[in-house]
């Protein structure tokens, strides 16, 4: 009965959790983003402080760090919007007459032509697009905004939140604490370096399949590809584009680009199930099982973001569950062995 209890307890406090962060996503997300940042560059920050850096020049350091390596994701992005801008007017003229012939096709293959109705003009479909496309950035830049002032904050005030934790936390964690948060900041070094080597796997398959097709420049159209997947949804269509905007030109044909969309599609399927799973599961010590769950559940509730900062949150509980003896069945579920 005690056991039913408990696990009773558990599924509320999950199920309730998942309401409150669902709700307030616009709070957490930078909140969670900021304190996984501040992690990242504990032992940065720490060794500028024992060089005689005062702490807040050492954060300042550190955050400098960061907007510099964002920057340069943002001018890759950039770039690659002008590159396409380029020939925009080109693939739309391109797209216009190919709709009638593409209709013709499915027409004589006896696809019905009401499910392919097209009006030869497609600015209410990119209007629409757009306005979406507003929105989630707007919510984006506020995140942006928030998240490097959290990690500020959980930097510089770092040894009150590890008073603060002492003091709510059960007395089974008390001898453990200092081990968790160096466990915690080890596991997130490996993570980043997981992180690097899927993302040169993707690139790699990216390329190979591109040079397939045919596309020039494959290389560098696959790794950009590659490392544009750091941003949700944007960034992948953003580099999508260029490739698929390319080889049209080059043959005319629209099923060049249809490859190199299904190209994508796989690359993207074999990312997010079988690579990053198994990459990043075997850096945090976490099994694949509880990967996939945590990628599935985070964008149930936080969207692309969720599906990136639910893996180092289930990474922090295995170690929790790993220190403390009344949580070894949580560790048997997610860890790997």
């Amino acid at each position: 009965m005690q056991h039913q209890l408990s696990l009773s307890r558990v599924l509320q406090i999950i199920f309730f959790a998942g309401v409150l962060m669902y709700v307030g996503k616009l709070l957490f997300i930078p909140l969670l983003l900021g304190l996984l940042i501040a992690i990242v560059l504990y032992p940065i920050c720490r060794w500028l402080e024992m060089h005689k850096w005062p702490r807040s020049l050492a954060i300042a350091a550190c955050l400098f760090i960061v907007a510099v390596l964002f920057g340069a994701l943002m001018v890759l992005l950039i770039w690659q919007i002008k590159l396409f801008g380029r020939d925009a007017d080109a693939l739309i003229k391109k797209l216009n007459e190919a709709i009638p012939q593409l209709q013709e096709w499915f027409s004589e293959k006896g696809i019905p032509m009401e499910k392919l109705e097209w009006n030869g003009n497609i600015s209410s479909s990119i209007g629409g697009f757009l306005s979406s496309f507003v929105s989630v950035i707007v919510d984006t830049v506020f995140m942006l905004f928030l998240t490097p002032v959290y990690t500020a904050l959980f930097l510089f005030h770092r040894r009150l939140f590890v008073k603060f934790l002492q003091t709510i936390l059960p007395s089974a964690f008390q001898p453990n604490l200092a081990q968790i948060l160096h466990q915690i900041i080890h596991t997130y070094f490996n993570y980043i370096k997981g992180m690097i080597l899927v993302y040169l796997i993707v690139g790699i398959l990216n390329s190979i399949g591109l040079m397939a097709l045919g596309v020039r420049h494959a290389i560098l159209f696959g790794m950009l590809c590659a490392i544009m997947t750091i941003i949700p949804y944007a960034g992948i269509i953003v580099s999508a584009l260029l490739p698929i905007t390319v080889v049209w030109l080059d043959t005319s044909n629209i099923w060049y680009p249809v490859g190199v969309i299904a190209l994508f599609s796989v690359v993207q399927y074999l990312e997010a199930n079988v690579i990053f799973p198994r990459v990043v599961g075997v850096s945090l010590g976490v099994s694949t099982f509880a990967i996939l769950v945590s990628i599935i559940a985070g964008g149930i509730v936080w969207g692309g973001a969720g599906m990136v900062l639910f893996i180092p949150a289930v990474a922090i509980l295995k170690i929790v569950a790993e220190n403390i003896p009344a949580m070894h069945t949580v560790n048997t579920l997610l860890g790997r062995n």
